[in-house]
């Protein structure tokens, strides 16, 4: 297992160079002056000149890169010429917002896939409608599926928020920065359960493709599995069916479906940015918006740096699950 972590770890540090450079790569390719971003486009040509040298913009290229990397691994991404604060420090802020309703809506996502996945690999009795509805709802694009939430929900029930993470204007914001979590370290149950309410729309909307992805990979996986001869026997020894399923069938059947659960950290993260535009949701999804909007490239090469980064980490996180749950994979 120490084999499998360090050829994982080595592989992941590459993959993470690789995108640093990527990203350098871009921003030297790119039409946007980094240095007339930050000063505006009415500064003079003098005030450029002064930022670029402040940016270090204007040293040789290897410099540049070397300074980039080594900054970049220490958190390190410049100046925002959104907030003017440093980078890392916004990134630090509107982060957690991000990765609480990213996580609700990953873990949703298994949830469902895994029920997907063995309710119609099994053919339980109205497997067929969870799957139509789940299909149905991943047909639709995230941002008619948050649009059609927030109509039904919000505006003709009046059942759900649409807007924000929380109708207290006094709710608490640290320590962890996670709105649930901070709640009930508060000891506030009421604020627990109105951050709740504002998640349920936006995660649900975040989750219906990823879940749908998932089910349809463990369904195929267990289909293979269910009909393999370690099933055969322990039917034959006449074990529970629940037993022979979470046993013998589902865990065999996790590593291709963990495979496509990790992939789906990047579709999580794409949809976010859009579904955060549409429930006014304080995280990076605004952020990334407000720098895009004004070519920012500093800012948005800091924030695709910590998004790839997760990702990557993500995926190797993965890798270990898929070693644990099947060791043959520990040899490939």
């Amino acid at each position: 297992m120490l084999e499998v972590v360090a050829r994982r770890g080595i592989s992941t540090i590459l993959v993470l160079l690789a995108l640093v450079a990527a990203v350098f790569v871009l921003r030297q390719v790119s039409p946007v002056d980094p240095a007339r971003a930050y000063v505006g486009d009415r500064a003079s040509a003098e005030v450029v000149e002064r930022a670029r040298h402040d940016l270090g913009l204007d040293r040789p290229l290897p410099v540049q890169y070397a300074d980039y990397v080594g900054k970049a691994a220490t958190g390190d991404f410049g100046q925002s010429a959104v907030t003017r604060r440093p980078v890392g420090s916004d990134i630090a802020e509107f982060l957690p917002a991000t990765a609480e309703l990213v996580g609700c809506g990953f873990v949703l996502a298994v949830v469902l896939g895994i029920l997907l996945g063995t309710a119609t690999a099994l053919r339980w009795r109205g497997s067929e409608v969870v799957r139509l509805v789940l299909i149905g709802g991943s047909s639709m694009p995230v941002f008619l599926a948050a649009l059609f939430g927030i109509l039904l929900c919000y505006k003709e029930f009046g059942l759900l928020p649409a807007r924000g993470r929380s109708s207290y204007a006094d709710a608490p914001d640290g320590p962890s920065g996670f709105l649930l979590i901070d709640s009930l370290l508060a000891g506030r149950p009421t604020v627990f359960l109105d951050a709740a309410a504002h998640l349920v729309l936006p995660v649900v909307c975040l989750s219906l493709v990823p879940a749908v992805a998932i089910g349809r990979a463990l369904r195929s996986s267990m289909q293979h599995t269910l009909r393999a001869d370690h099933v055969r026997t322990a039917r034959a020894k006449g074990l529970p069916e629940l037993r022979v399923v979470a046993k013998h069938a589902l865990r065999n059947s996790l590593n291709s479906t963990m495979s496509i659960a990790g992939m789906q950290v990047a579709a999580l993260f794409g949809a976010d940015i859009l579904l955060e535009l549409i429930f006014a949701w304080p995280g990076l999804g605004l952020y990334t918006a407000q720098a895009i909007k004004i070519a920012d490239y500093t800012t948005i090469a800091g924030i695709t740096l910590t998004l790839g980064a997760i990702y990557v980490l993500t995926n190797f996180l993965v890798d270990l699950g898929q070693a644990l749950a099947d060791p043959r994979t520990r040899q490939s």
